[in-house]
This record gives structure tokens, sequence and C-alpha cells, in this order.
């Protein structure tokens, strides 16, 4: 699984505690580390619509994000830990 974040965002840092304390490995996207980064994570916005527009329509940044090892996308983390 990829997780796209920011270490600046509250969400994100609780998000990777959660997933370390619960064991599941993870690739970890800090958008805000790199531009390469941001541009992957900015992709990923750009080509799911259906995951973000209503992200969007409230001014949100939409992290963390949870892409699973089968291609699916969300933002919810009790998605990904149960």
């Amino acid at each position: 699984m990829k997780v796209y974040g920011s270490h600046l965002c509250p969400d994100t840092l609780y998000a990777i505690s959660v997933l370390k304390s619960k064991g599941i490995d993870f690739e970890f996207i800090n958008a805000s580390a790199s531009l390469a980064d941001m541009k992957r994570f900015i992709k990923l916005r750009e080509e799911n619509p259906s995951v973000y527009d209503a992200v969007r329509a409230k001014g949100g940044l939409g992290v963390p994000a949870f892409l699973t090892d089968d291609g699916s996308l969300t933002l919810d983390l009790a998605d990904v830990v149960k």
C-alpha cells in the first residue's frame, strides 16, 4: 500500500501511527517533502475525481490518501485497517 500525505498534516501523522501499530506495511509518499512526490500526489488527485471532488469542493487537500495494492483508492483510514 502507498500512503500519500504530509508530515505537516496531523491526520497523516495519526494514520501513520495507526498503520505502524497494526503492523501494516506501507510506502509513505510525503507530498510536502519534494516536488517529485507532490507531482505524484497531484496526478493521483487529478486521475480520481470521484474520490476528490467532494474534498476539492470544501477546499481540502485530501490527505492522507491510501492506494491499496489492488489499485483502489480511499481517504478513509478505517478502510485499510480492517
